[in-house]
């Protein structure tokens, strides 16, 4: 029975479904309808019977005082005529005599005794005669709370049955009908669903023979496809109705989803795995990677650009150049991003970052180029920047070294070229004075010009040092001595001019391959420039740091002077380059340090204005002048290495 119903179409078993649940409902309300009908009736039919019979009672009052027995005959021959339901109507006075009845036949002595009656109201009894059942209903006749007699009235349930009966007829009627419509209507309904439910499968079928195809497994392939398997398990399915063959091919449709799946899976794990190698790649990567969108929000950036902005990646993610930079900063770039993505021109340039209170001024060599969709439509700006700032200070030493070198060659030239006839004057100044008196102005004058003439061989004495023509003899020398003896030589002038000189120097005694008197020559230069930049009261301290990892010296001199400005930092070893007012030096003390250094294979360099560290670390008050620092760092000698 279960196999049966299993195989009738899924139309048919709504037509069979909806009929049954009509049918069922249709009987439960049909029952309960017939039963409350019929209780309703049977009530109402008692309390009519009560209302006649206690009606008759107050009239037969006064025929049953003066014993009118004819008047009381009228009244229940009247009574029954006027109602057909009214079987049978009787009086009896207060010994249970009958003085009036309907009964043509004569009257059923039994029928006294059927229904007692109650003293004070009206009683009702049922009486089953065999062919009919009868409601009796007994009403006491009372004159002054004396009872006189009984009016009793038999009412048939005849009619009763017969309004139920008519009413079972018109709800079975009634069923039919609902019944007939309902199928009509599920009919309809069946059809529709049955009609969708074939193009459900249809597409179905469609989806697992076309768009998934094969099944993406190799094993299977190599043995039967999906699509095989599909139409074999279609073909071999057990028949049902519409569900069932659309539950057979949805099963068949999630086998298949579920091997796409698995490959997507291995798929995703795949791109998951090259995404994450491709994030550690650029996130270890020390260049400024980022992603702009159309809106020129950043879609993704590296670990080295979100810590350069000082935020998370997660952080920078969905920010603008507004949110991240400076007004003036962040409007160059974002004019610049929004014409790659307008035009597809790309960019490559240098940039330089300010100076901030937290960095230096930084460069950076910067590349920006468009992003294409699949259409080849713009779609964003993938940004690079590599930090330069070290590559342009090496350019910087060398176009330096390069023009230093040029200077050197030609002021070693001119020197060669002055000394000559420079000595010829300054010997027949000399020579010239022995012919006049020292009182005489011709003498006077000539002792000016012998004087410029020594400032003159001065000036190309140091020309032919800073062009490191003359042959220097380098020694082993101790670093730390040379320091302290031109500090000694020093010392007692900077306490007249109330400058003090504090020393730092590295007690391992550094060795070093050198030539003692020019290297004095450079400390005493850096410190008379530091007197010189110190207007009153100040302060110089030496400091010598050994450093044998890469086997070098380092002297710093910093000065509590009014420092140099920032811009004309990379200017003061050109030669002639001065701050000191005209007359007061030549400009070549610096670039004579630089060559002698140079010429030992050191580097000398400068910084203006003093680091705040340094600043605490020497107690130099905030009313000093901003002051200079002087790094020099030279080579250490093979002792010192052993």
């Amino acid at each position: 029975m279960t196999d049966l119903f299993s195989r009738l179409k899924f139309r048919t078993k709504i037509n069979l479904g909806l009929t049954l649940i009509v049918a069922f409902t249709s009987l439960i309300i049909t029952i309960f309808v017939i039963r409350m009908s019929s209780d309703a009736l049977i009530e109402q039919s008692r309390k009519r019977g009560e209302v006649l019979a206690g009606n008759l009672a107050l009239r037969a009052e006064n025929p049953l005082l003066s014993v009118d027995l004819l008047n009381l005959g009228s009244m229940v021959n009247e009574l029954k005529k006027a109602d057909d339901e009214i079987v049978y109507a009787f009086i009896m006075d207060d010994r249970n005599r009958v003085l009036a009845n309907t009964f043509s036949d004569g009257f059923p002595v039994q029928l006294k005794d059927a229904n007692q009656g109650a003293d004070n109201e009206i009683n009702v009894v049922t009486i089953d005669t065999g062919k009919n059942r009868i409601f009796d209903f007994s009403a006491p006749i009372f004159l002054s709370d004396k009872k006189l007699g009984t009016v009793r009235i038999g009412l048939s349930r005849t009619g009763i049955h017969a309004v139920v009966q008519n009413l079972v007829f018109a709800i079975m009627a009634l069923t039919g009908a609902v019944i007939l419509l309902a199928v009509v209507i599920s009919t309809q309904f069946a059809r529709q669903l049955t009609f969708r439910l074939g193009s459900l499968q249809k597409h179905a079928e469609d989806i697992v023979t076309t768009h998934l195809g094969p099944s993406l497994r190799k094993e299977e392939c190599k043995t039967i496809t999906l699509v095989d398997r599909f139409k074999q398990a279609i073909t071999h399915a057990p028949k049902g109705d519409e569900i069932q063959e659309l539950t057979a091919t949805f099963d068949h449709m999630g086998m298949s989803l579920a091997c796409h799946i698995e490959d997507l899976q291995i798929t995703e794990a795949d791109l998951t795995r090259q995404k994450e190698l491709l994030k550690t790649i650029i996130n270890v990567s020390p260049d400024f990677v980022s992603l702009l969108g159309p809106q020129l929000t950043y879609l993704a950036v590296n670990k080295t650009y979100a810590e350069h902005l000082g935020h998370t990646e997660e952080e920078v993610i969905g920010l603008t150049d507004n949110d991240l930079y400076p007004p003036e900063t962040a409007t160059a770039r974002m004019e610049e991003a929004r014409m790659v993505l307008e035009t597809g021109r790309t960019v490559n340039k240098e940039t330089r970052e300010p100076e901030t209170e937290e960095s230096p001024a930084r460069w950076f060599h910067t590349i920006r180029v468009p992003v294409h969709g699949q259409s080849n439509n713009i779609i964003g700006v993938l940004s690079t920047a590599r930090e330069i700032t070290e590559l342009k200070g090496y350019q910087a030493q060398l176009i330096q070294s390069q023009k230093m070198e040029s200077i050197g060659k030609l002021a070693g030239g001119v020197a060669h070229e002055i000394n000559t006839p420079l000595g010829i004057i300054l010997g027949y100044a000399q020579l010239l004075q022995d012919d006049f008196k020292p009182e005489d102005q011709i003498s006077k004058d000539l002792e000016i010009i012998e004087k410029q003439a020594r400032v003159c061989r001065k000036i190309v004495a140091d020309l032919l040092g800073f062009s490191r023509q003359n042959e220097s003899e380098k020694i082993t020398m101790c670093f730390n001595n040379s320091i302290l003896e031109v500090v000694q030589l020093v010392s007692h002038t900077f306490k007249l001019e109330q400058v003090e000189i504090s020393t730092e120097l590295d007690d391992r005694f550094p060795i070093i391959h050198g030539d003692p008197e020019k290297l004095k020559q450079v400390w005493l230069n850096l410190l008379s420039n530091a007197l010189e930049a110190i207007d009153e009261k100040g302060r110089i301290h030496i400091s010598t740091q050994l450093d044998t990892d890469s086997m070098t010296i380092t002297a710093i001199f910093a000065d509590s002077g009014y420092g140099v400005d920032p811009k004309n930092i990379n200017a003061i070893f050109d030669p002639f380059y001065s701050t000191k007012p005209v007359g007061k030096g030549t400009g070549l003390g610096l670039s004579v340090s630089f060559g002698i250094i140079k010429d030992h294979g050191g580097t000398i360099k400068a910084a203006s204005p003093l680091p705040r560290t340094l600043r605490r670390k020497l107690d130099i008050s905030e009313n000093a002048g901003p002051g200079t620092l002087f790094e020099v760092t030279l080579p250490l000698d093979d002792l010192s290495e052993e």
